[in-house]
């Protein structure tokens, strides 16, 4: 008999938000464990990846961090299925934003603001809170199997207030560049910390070469938009904050302003000079709270198949070739 996935995250998303709090971080506290129990695929790629966050840790101590993380994880999926029941109250709560006031003032003026982040934290709910309390949410979402989620994912965050657009229909970057263009202003999220397509930028990430999205520079570059490296992590929450949230935890958003490229820099360049730099600055929020990094994918370059790799080096080129010409 085969599980209908989208079915299941449809049952999760009408009826979670029923079921007590404390259930249902406890099934996905259990969930995490046993997960890391079995230490499979996903897993032993997390705890590759933390290693080289945290390259100091002994192996005792790398499991504990990957018992922590896996945990983190089946945390934002239990808050993902039961935020459709919060109050605005409680989302209000959830969230303390480090840096905001550059923010709202960028917003103010009208003008747009591009965030680079990292799957880190609940990038969900963080959306929900910045469609409340500061302007206009527009982002990308990768199109996921079976089509089912991916639409269940979409009427979610469309719910929430958000606007997505889906990766690969149509001309995205080019929507986005409107988006960040118009008068209103509004915010432009972008996951950038893996790299989903062969446009990628190949970066500095803990000393060791890691791919990551091109958007949040392309985008920040084309439209004048300044770009903030964006880290979402997860804090205990205690007195009044806890009562009116209704749950021991929230999120910690930081604003981190990326310094815009300077003129001396080669037109070809600057792309690769602003990722790295907003890479850099989200790695100091990676370093403080690697158990929150969602990241069970491949994004180290000595982790990818060398041959698929290559190839797609080659196919970037190819593309840079055809725009340079044209």
């Amino acid at each position: 008999m085969r599980l209908d996935v989208g079915a299941l995250y449809a049952f999760a998303w009408r009826h979670a938000h029923r079921v007590p709090g404390p259930v249902l971080r406890g099934a996905a506290n259990l969930g995490a464990d046993v997960t890391w129990w079995r230490h499979g695929d996903g897993v032993r790629r997390l705890e590759k990846n933390l290693a080289r966050v945290r390259p100091e840790l002994d192996a005792a101590q790398l499991r504990r961090l990957s018992r922590a993380a896996m945990r983190s994880y089946l945390r934002y999926f239990v808050e993902a299925f039961s935020l459709g029941g919060s109050t605005g109250d409680q989302i209000d709560a959830r969230v303390r934003a480090v840096g905001l006031d550059a923010i709202r003032d960028h917003v103010a003026q009208g003008r747009a603001v591009v965030l680079a982040l990292g799957h880190l934290g609940n990038w969900d709910l963080a959306g929900a809170w910045a469609t409340r309390n500061v302007a206009h949410v527009t982002t990308v979402a990768e199109r996921l199997e079976p089509p089912q989620v991916y639409e269940e994912f979409l009427r979610f965050r469309e719910g929430l207030g958000m606007r997505i657009l889906a990766l690969g229909d149509g001309d995205v970057f080019r929507e986005l560049l409107r988006v960040a263009r118009a008068p209103q202003g509004g915010i432009v999220p972008l996951l950038a910390d893996r790299d989903l397509t062969h446009r990628g930028v190949e970066v500095d990430l803990f000393g060791h070469r890691a791919r990551v999205a091109a958007g949040p520079a392309a985008l920040s570059l084309a439209s004048g938009a300044p770009l903030f490296a964006t880290a979402i992590t997860y804090e205990r929450l205690r007195g009044e904050r806890r009562r009116r949230a209704g749950t021991p935890w929230g999120l910690r958003i930081d604003f981190v302003p990326v310094e815009p490229v300077s003129r001396d820099v080669p037109r070809a360049e600057q792309v690769r000079v602003l990722t790295q730099a907003w890479v850099d600055r989200l790695a100091e929020c990676l370093h403080r709270r690697p158990q929150d990094w969602h990241m069970l994918q491949r994004v180290f370059v000595e982790d990818l198949d060398p041959e698929r790799y290559a190839a797609t080096r080659r196919r970037a080129g190819e593309l840079d070739e055809r725009v340079e010409a044209s």
